[in-house]
């Protein structure tokens, strides 16, 4: 799959999951330090926010708009995953008053970019997550999902709250 970046096309690494498909389970890294399962049947709804970094303006504005969505959302969690250090997000979290997401990162293994193909293969951006949101059912059952065609610009907030039933 390609997606762009300022225009250009840049290939996704792996296979990318669809609607109807089984969500993965993998384990990330909190602010913490601690396991963060992601993916995987666990009884309620998993809002997954994808960015390539919190340290970005656009990913910033991404995290604080669900952290101020996630606050009214019964039966779910809402996750932002980055390749950023735990460190960092931990300090993004604290100077932006996140409280209402799980913040994990996949710098460790790379388990979330690899099981989901949302790695950016190449160009300056090789190597870091790509764009996207993905809401996955209390089954475990990808539901709704949109990768950002365009890495630099927001995902459609108000879609995947709507598909959480």
């Amino acid at each position: 799959m390609k997606v762009k970046f300022h225009g250009q096309d840049v290939s996704l690494s792996g296979s990318v999951k669809k609607i109807g498909d089984m969500a993965p389970e993998v384990t990330l890294v909190g602010k913490d330090l601690s396991d963060v399962k992601v993916g995987g049947a666990q009884g309620k709804y998993q809002v997954i926010n994808i960015v390539p970094s919190l340290d970005t303006g656009v990913c910033a504005v991404q995290a604080r708009t669900f952290n101020k969505k996630a606050s009214g959302i019964a039966n779910a969690v809402v996750y932002v995953v980055s390749m950023d250090l735990p460190f960092a997000q931990g300090r993004f979290c604290s100077t932006e008053g996140i409280e209402n997401l799980v913040v994990a990162s996949d710098f460790r293994n790379r388990d979330f970019a690899n099981a989901y193909g949302l790695k950016v293969a190449e160009g300056p951006l090789a190597g870091v997550l790509t764009r996207a949101v993905i809401v996955v059912d209390p089954q475990g059952k990808i539901v709704y999902q949109e990768i950002c065609e365009e890495i630099t610009n927001e995902p459609n907030y108000d879609a995947p709250l709507q598909s959480i039933k």
